[in-house]
């Protein structure tokens, strides 16, 4: 859960920083960029939501089968 809070703060400033870069120059690359980082954020996630119902319900019900 440490890292997923890391990781959850680190994206958080990113995109505030790159959200303010866009307001002061006004250069489009810098939304590309915030878009690209949710879009890749929501990725991992989905993956670490898939490992933790994998573990949780998965092996632990494989454990109580044997």
């Amino acid at each position: 859960m440490l890292i997923l809070r890391s990781l959850i703060m680190l994206v958080a400033l990113l995109l505030v920083l790159s959200g303010g870069m866009y307001i002061i120059t006004r250069n489009r690359r810098y939304l590309e960029f915030v878009l690209q980082t949710v879009r890749f954020t929501v990725l991992l996630l989905l993956v670490f939501a898939l490992l933790f119902v994998l573990e949780r319900y998965v092996l632990v019900g494989w454990l109580g089968i044997l």
